[in-house]
């Protein structure tokens, strides 16, 4: 499927005003965006549509509208309002009534597994929006974490209804989460639905989804079809319901009443289990800021938390850019255990790097944010904009120091404060690697050991961020004569392109709270942009 440029600024169907990309999802991202007409805010989605989709494009918006309304009334609140469905070249737009919620795979990206639980709890919810969706004879057929939001203090708000079946592609977003009937582009029906749910349950209890994302929709779907199911870990009691919705075969699948009656009975039995949780608002939304009635600029930076740095490691030793020294983790700054790379994803038949997701303890939200100044941030903090394209959260008094840029191809910028040793670098390049560990251990490392005191904490860790491959590492160093710390995330954006954050601190100042606050709400806030 292709990919289209989109501008910000031509309104999507000479009414809807692109602000800020909030989501990204294979063949789907979503934007926040104003309605010109009425003034309200909405979540524009563009949805990558099949060249050859002909004529069946032209029905896919009415059916959209169709689908998303019937559900919607037999399901209230429940559903997400699409306002508008508007087909413009290869893609669709959906324009949805704004959600004040998280999808869930940012959550999981953000706190890691669920608890027994908090999984089965999100799982019954789900299950509820289904139930009436099949009872309407409507099947969703598109069902990802992506589609389903978390929100504070209220049930799940499931998006997506209406794009199954509407073009010749089998799957049209997020092939890791298809059906085996959908793989081999069989007639879907509810079945379909009941794999979804279970792949999404043990993405919530893995870490992980069961089938990665090999990059083309094909080669995911074949995987999906034809691969083994990787062996449940940690999914404890809900084990057999996760392997029983995820069975090949749809006439083998677990019936809705008996997954109902299995979640209920994990709820019922280990009422405890909640406490193994991190400490977070009802259904895991992150304790980030997100409150029920937050601003675009409170809500977006919390949703595109998209902060690396293999980028940056990759233009010290091939671009000659300047390095620093030292840098940090997201939320609470980790200790040395939790740099190594908190629980390492388990091994298994479709594993592989960034594949896993799963949050280190160092990158939970803190239980006790500093509280919200303008616009959701932390006292003294605002929005800087680069006009390379990315933003993000700096203290009161940060400004650039300096910048550097090699031939358009890659640039760092170094953010800082007079008389502040901490320094935040933020790097582009398009001469990244495609395996982010690789490029840490085998392009990074290597100029870094040649520096003074260089000594890595931990190991190198690959994660999956905002759906694409990522790794962190983290190491001592020494800069004009001090010892400082760094930690690094790398963010893979495809087609050699990728971003990076380096946040550097004193060794010594390192576990300060103005430091954490600081590492916390620069990855709460950064969002790449398109350079």
């Amino acid at each position: 499927m292709g990919r289209a440029h989109v501008s910000t600024d031509r309104p999507v169907a000479g009414r809807y005003r692109l602000v800020e990309i909030t989501h990204r999802e294979t063949n789907r991202v979503s934007w926040y965006a104003d309605d010109l007409r009425t003034g309200r805010p909405c979540l524009a989605t563009r949805t990558e549509l099949p060249r050859d989709a002909g004529e069946a494009a032209r029905r896919v918006p009415s059916r959209v509208l169709r689908a998303s309304g019937s559900v919607g009334g037999l399901c209230p609140g429940r559903v997400g309002t699409v306002v508008d469905a508007v087909g413009e070249g290869d893609a669709l737009w959906t324009v949805t009534a704004w959600i004040d919620g998280t999808p869930l795979d940012e959550v999981l990206r953000e706190q890691g597994p669920f608890t027994w639980v908090r999984a089965a709890r999100v799982g019954l919810e789900l299950l509820d929006v289904l139930d009436a969706a099949h009872a309407g004879a409507v099947t969703h057929g598109e069902l990802s974490p992506g589609q389903v939001f978390l929100r504070e203090g209220g049930p799940v708000v499931v998006t997506g209804f209406g794009l199954a079946g509407t073009t010749p592609a089998p799957r049209l977003t997020a092939p890791s989460f298809a059906s085996p009937e959908q793989a081999r582009d069989q007639r879907i029906g509810p079945a379909a639905d009941l794999w979804a749910l279970g792949a999404i349950l043990y993405t919530m209890l893995e870490g992980r989804p069961p089938f990665r994302d090999r990059g083309r929709p094909e080669a995911t779907l074949r995987a999906v079809d034809r691969l083994p199911l990787r062996t449940p870990v940690r999914s404890g009691p809900l084990t057999r319901v996760v392997q029983g919705l995820l069975r090949k075969d749809a006439r083998e699948r677990l019936t809705r009443q008996v997954v109902r009656e299995a979640l209920t009975r994990v709820l019922r039995e280990a009422p405890g289990a909640e406490a193994a949780a991190p400490e977070a608002p009802p259904h895991g939304v992150p304790a980030t800021g997100r409150g029920r009635e937050r601003s675009r600029r409170a809500l977006v930076p919390g949703i595109a938390l998209a902060v690396v740095a293999v980028a940056a490691a990759v233009l010290v030793t091939a671009h000659g850019l300047p390095g620093s020294g030292g840098g940090a983790e997201a939320d609470a700054p980790p200790s040395s255990a939790s740099a190594a790379g908190g629980s390492p994803a388990p091994g298994g038949g479709d594993g592989g790097p960034g594949a896993g997701g799963v949050t280190p303890p160092s990158v939970t939200p803190s239980p006790s944010p500093s509280p919200p100044g303008t616009g959701g941030l932390p006292p003294g903090f605002s929005t800087y904009r680069a006009p390379e394209g990315f933003s993000v959260a700096l203290p009161g008094g940060w400004k650039r120091l300096d910048t550097s840029d090699t031939a358009g191809l890659a640039y760092r910028v170094t953010f800082g404060a007079d008389g502040d040793p901490r320094t935040l670098a933020v790097t582009y390049s398009e001469r990244v690697g495609a395996d982010a560990v690789a490029v840490w251990r085998d392009d990074v490392e290597p100029g870094l050991e040649r520096s003074g005191g260089y000594e890595r904490i931990g190991g190198i860790t690959a994660r999956t961020y905002q759906g694409r491959e990522a790794a962190d590492m983290e190491w001592y160093a020494e800069d004009d004569g001090a010892r400082v710390r760094t930690f690094g995330r790398g963010f893979l954006l495809g087609s050699g392109r990728g971003f990076s954050l380096r946040w550097t601190t004193p060794a010594a100042a390192w576990e300060e709270p103005a430091s954490r606050e600081a590492l916390r709400t620069f990855l709460g806030s950064f969002r790449p942009g398109s350079p």
